[in-house]
């Protein structure tokens, strides 16, 4: 079967792509191969170093999971806060008014712009220098001050390719019963649009939980990247095994993530499919559901 994109792979195009797979398969283990043989070679597959992360559980209780649980709270503050705050820059960049939409506009440019450690330093540097915070709770707030702003400027661009991409009909129909443009936001594009923004929207949220790293490395977040400085110090744990085990988790965060944002998409597509008939349909229900004929026109005809 083809598809618009492409056209279905025929004998010698699918012996081509399994040759292609099982060379890249040969060079990725060779690849591996070399790189655990050097690491052997430089002691770091000793067990001594591996061993804390599974025998001693001061490990996790003391630094993996409390820097975890700090990683995770940093990430969904931000995205508490980005989420809503991009959908309304996003919808202030299609509003009819030039005053809201050239001021939001230029708002969301300037911050998708910045890079967000720039965007963390500078508002570290603000804290310090205008507030009373204290010295604990500056390197949070900075790091979700960052990526607030960074995020909810792309969050803005992604609702506003969303609504973009529905149908002009939509928009049209809910003019002609009489919608104004708020409602027809709020009960026609939104909902639809949703759906199409979802996968964008996960990655961004995946980018949010893995930014909140840069706290840790530069600012001194007690998050989940900084107990590879501190566990092997404490346990004789090298920086390399710290480092395989803290990707671990982050990956293991990010597939859950991904997952159920999956699982709320299909749920979402299902929900909006329209329920087909199952044959068993009386005459009684199929006038039923057809309604009463136009004036006009006599009823069974």
């Amino acid at each position: 079967m083809s598809s618009v994109l492409y056209d279905t792979p025929g004998p010698r195009a699918r012996r081509r792509n399994l040759l292609y797979t099982a060379v890249f398969l040969l060079v990725f283990a060779g690849a591996l191969a070399w790189v655990l043989k050097a690491m052997a070679d430089k002691g770091q597959l000793a067990s001594e170093k591996w061993t804390p992360f599974v025998t001693d559980g001061d490990v996790w209780t003391t630094f993996l999971l409390p820097g975890l649980a700090e990683t995770l709270k940093a990430a969904a503050v931000a995205i508490v806060i980005a989420l809503p705050l991009g959908a309304l820059l996003g919808i202030g960049r299609l509003s009819d008014h030039a005053w809201v939409r050239v001021p939001v506009g230029a708002v969301v440019e300037f911050f998708r712009s910045i890079p967000v450690l720039m965007l963390m330093l500078f508002g570290f540097a603000l804290l310090v220098r205008f507030t009373d915070v204290s010295s604990d709770l500056r390197p949070f707030y900075a790091v979700v001050a960052g990526l607030v702003l960074y995020n909810a400027s792309v969050i803005a661009e992604v609702v506003r390719a969303g609504i973009h991409s529905l149908p002009s009909g939509q928009t049209d129909a809910a003019k002609a019963i009489g919608m104004r443009k708020g409602q027809s936001m709020r009960y026609v594009l939104l909902p639809q649009a949703v759906t199409v923004m979802l996968p964008a929207l996960v990655s961004q949220l995946v980018v949010i939980l893995k930014d909140t790293a840069l706290g840790g490395a530069l600012l001194g977040v007690e998050d989940l990247l900084s107990a590879y400085q501190t566990i092997p110090a404490n346990y004789g744990a090298n920086t390399i095994a710290a480092l395989v085990v803290i990707a671990a988790i982050y990956i293991a965060v990010n597939f859950l993530l991904t997952a159920l944002a999956a699982r709320l998409e299909r749920r979402l597509r299902a929900s909006k499919r329209t329920p087909e008939p199952d044959g068993d349909v009386t005459p009684e229900e199929c006038a039923l559901l057809a309604g009463p004929p136009p004036s006009g026109i006599p009823a069974g005809r």
